[in-house]
């Protein structure tokens, strides 16, 4: 497997971008980022302790814990949106 530095050199800014949109949406489940980005959710944590303030980071971490929507098998039966579709327009920042 590709080092972290690697495989953050090979993204685009609109791809930092777009991970971190996603990782900041309570809807968006980590699993869509892995489908969408191939960035699993260690990976997308050491992304935004990279790319984001050390307070900021500490907010996200803060807020992402004990967050179901982050993950579709503690979701709800309840929930009818589907996370897929959401990520899907995020990628304006291209």
């Amino acid at each position: 497997m590709a080092k972290f530095s690697d495989r953050l050199s090979s993204l685009s800014e609109g791809d930092i971008s777009a991970i971190i949109q996603m990782a900041w949406e309570d809807r968006t489940a980590f699993e869509t980022i892995q489908e969408r980005m191939g960035w699993s959710e260690a990976d997308v944590i050491r992304l935004m302790r990279h790319e984001l303030r050390p307070n900021t980071f500490r907010l996200w971490r803060e807020r992402m814990k004990g967050r179901t929507t982050k993950h579709r098998a503690l979701r709800s039966p309840e929930i009818k949106f589907h996370d897929r579709l959401v990520a899907d327009h995020r990628r304006a920042n291209c």
